[in-house]
């Protein structure tokens, strides 16, 4: 217990001290985000604060975790600087989507094939269980690749990426704590305190951003969470100590968790392949800037986004005995529901002003 609180307090402190200076360096080279069309911020704004939590999370993480006890630790830091090379040089001379998937490819692969990070069953999804390997390795990968991506659309406004990246490491953090898996949670508390250290300069008005390096590095410590989450219901590893804290329908519980960075980037998807566009064609089509458009300020968008979240979460927490397609089907339909209900009053309002303006 007293290595995850130090770990928490120690990826806070270095983040939260490395930030001016990495402000002040950014701002010397010029190393930051300009304002325009598709962009939510209105000032020129440094975007190298991935490079403050990365060296806040990693350091906390390599001085507390008992190496003896998360053996594969090695591979998985490896995977983290993979993704700090990609996030880093992205932010500060930007490369092409090709390089930077390929770099995102090579350490899913590193982190699945060498750490064990991977699914192993789907628990009854489409009635499918225990996979084989040759399936299982391509489809952990792939969820990893979907998840760091889904962090990286998701880091559109102030504090969104911060807030939720803390609400999903600290409840999955938690758990894993409860369930004595130490060198998880560690890992997990670690990219809290660093998130939080952040949000001090990221909350409006927006002193930094934590650009590519912070936002896929969020996003590769999520996705290793979320998919040893899964992992960890497997029935040869649940003890009677465990089975307590176990969930029903894990899949759909791990769904709710992840639900707003999934689901957006599923949505944004969808709607840019029926508008006949490329599905990574940037736009302003994201749930933030749907809130936006409303007539939320940033803070206030942040704030509807990560009470939605937790409400999903206390949703798949508490329903959790209803039946996995059930509660799949559930949680699917009311995050369709609660963004078709938006986009329609944010176009009738738009619709409504456009005809006043004439």
């Amino acid at each position: 217990m007293y290595d995850i609180i130090l770990s928490f307090i120690t990826a806070f402190t270095l983040t939260y001290f490395a930030i001016p200076s990495v402000i002040h360096v950014a701002k010397v080279k010029n190393l930051c985000d300009e304002p325009g069309e598709r962009r939510a911020h209105t000032e020129t704004t440094p975007s190298l604060g991935g490079i403050a939590i990365f060296a806040g999370t990693i350091f906390s993480i390599v001085l507390w975790t008992p190496f003896d006890v998360f053996v594969d630790l090695q591979y998985i830091l490896c995977g983290f600087i993979i993704i700090f090379l990609i996030g880093s040089k992205d932010d500060i001379v930007p490369i092409s989507p090709k390089i930077k998937l390929a770099g995102e490819l090579f350490a899913a692969g590193i982190i699945v094939w060498k750490s064990n990070v991977k699914l192993t069953s789907l628990y009854g999804v489409f009635g499918v269980y225990e996979m084989p390997e040759y399936f299982a390795i391509p489809l952990s990968i792939f969820v990893i690749i979907v998840i760091i991506n889904a962090f990286n659309l998701l880091d559109g406004i102030n504090g969104l990426s911060g807030s939720i990246g803390t609400l999903i490491s600290g409840v999955l953090g938690a758990w894993f704590y409860l369930i004595d898996e130490v060198g998880l949670a560690l890992v997990a508390f670690a990219l809290a305190g660093a998130l939080i250290a952040f949000l001090k300069y990221n909350f409006t008005p927006a002193k930094i951003f934590m650009g590519d390096t912070g936002s896929l590095l969020v996003g590769l410590i999520s996705s290793i969470l979320i998919i040893k989450f899964i992992q960890c219901h497997d029935p040869a590893l649940i003890t009677p100590d465990k089975a307590k804290y176990a969930f029903d329908a894990v899949p759909a519980v791990a769904i709710g968790i992840l639900i707003l960075p999934l689901f957006d980037t599923l949505r944004v998807f969808t709607m840019r392949i029926l508008k006949g566009k490329s599905p990574f064609d940037p736009d302003r089509t994201h749930i933030h800037h749907l809130l936006l458009d409303f007539g939320f300020s940033h803070m206030q968008s942040t704030g509807v986004l990560v009470l939605t979240n937790i409400g999903f979460i206390l949703l798949v927490f508490y329903l959790q005995h209803i039946g996995l397609h059930y509660l799949l089907f559930l949680v699917i339909g009311i995050a369709i529901f609660l963004s078709a209900s938006l986009n329609f009053i944010v176009n009738r309002k738009k619709r409504r002003i456009a005809n006043s303006a004439s």
